[in-house]
């Protein structure tokens, strides 16, 4: 990848990967059995006392081997009357005993009326090895095999679902499982270098492609071939509205977006409107999903063709001085000009 490459990719992972100090959880080994049982350190308990977690009986904890030799923890939470199963990636500062901790994944899998896999990236928790872009790339793959073989999971029921910057796992492993059912993308980035120089996505050069650049999850959304769902906070202080904005006017699939007028970057479950469109989602994935996306899908000169010539420069470049009503106007007005309801609905 040459110099500047391996220079910007080792100065983002620094800025990007912020992994708990001290793990939430520790794993023991089940009396009796060699199966493996998540505990939640005493640090959980110190820093957060109020909470009360939920260790939902029956859970499959296991470790998992990827294919660059590192050893990652996964959760797997399985609903009985679920016919879809969602894969999470969290975001980059916690880890699974914080999702155990706030109930994310036992929520996830009763809410929507779903399995759900969580795993933590390598050097993650009680996972071995560093975080890096590479290796998030190798663990999520790692976990998707996992369902595959341990749980028979198919991939035109599988759900991948991407926080932050696990947006970066779950749209590279999209790229290359065309069948999937659906995709989430939750406070998402464009790229590392997008992020770090949002100066660059305001001077109006967030299309070009820079080599040393990471995470390139702008250059890849118009590869993944099945609905993408992309949910962002407006007042996100972290990743600005302006990156879920572009991933989602660049898929080639659109789902109806969630912008959550107000919200930040780790609040957004406290919104009645995030629980209510993601469930709305999902039940719109669990109709079988016809695949004859050809005939229904709608190139980008075709969408541009369906609004004004104003509203393509106003999302293609989104201003970040631009109102927040005015913007999610823009996005609105596409996908109702698009129709791509249409496309989740049986014929």
């Amino acid at each position: 990848m040459g110099f500047m490459h391996a220079v910007f990719s080792s100065l983002a992972t620094d800025y990007l990967f912020h992994p708990p100090e001290k793990p939430f959880y520790t794993l023991e080994e089940e009396e009796g059995s060699k199966k493996l049982k998540l505990e939640l350190s005493a640090v959980t308990y110190t820093k957060f006392p109020w909470y009360k977690p939920e260790l939902k009986p029956g859970m499959d904890v296991v470790k998992i081997r990827t294919e660059r030799g590192n050893d990652i923890v996964a959760v797997y939470v399985k609903n009985p009357s679920a016919s879809l199963t969602v894969l999470y990636s969290h975001g980059n500062a916690v880890d699974l005993g914080n999702l155990m901790r706030l109930r994310g994944l036992t929520e996830l899998s009763d809410h929507l009326g779903v399995n759900v896999l969580g795993y933590d990236y390598s050097g993650y928790g009680q996972s071995t090895g560093k975080p890096s872009e590479e290796n998030t790339y190798a663990d999520i793959e790692a976990a998707y095999r996992y369902l595959v073989d341990k749980y028979d999971a198919k991939e035109e029921d599988v759900i991948l679902y991407g926080s932050s910057i696990g947006a970066g796992p779950t749209i590279d492993l999209a790229t290359r499982l065309p069948r999937l059912r659906g995709v989430v993308l939750q406070s998402a980035i464009t790229s590392a270098l997008r992020l770090v120089s949002f100066a660059l996505c305001a001077a109006g050069l967030e299309r070009r492609s820079y080599s040393f650049d990471i995470y390139k999850n702008l250059e890849k959304i118009p590869l993944v071939s099945c609905p993408v769902l992309v949910i962002h906070g407006t007042a996100d202080e972290l990743v600005h509205w302006w990156h879920g904005q572009q991933l989602w006017y660049h898929s080639k699939y659109r789902y109806e977006p969630l912008w959550i007028q107000g919200g930040k970057h780790n609040d957004l479950n406290k919104y009645p409107r995030f629980r209510k469109h993601l469930k709305k989602f999902v039940s719109d994935m669990e109709i079988e999903f016809p695949y004859r996306r050809a005939s229904q899908s709608i190139d980008h000169d075709e969408r541009s063709r369906a609004i004004s010539e104003e509203e393509v420069r106003s999302i293609k470049s989104f201003d970040v001085d631009k109102s927040e009503e005015q913007a999610s106007n823009v996005s609105g007005k596409i996908f109702r000009s698009v129709g791509l309801l249409n496309c989740f609905k049986p014929a």
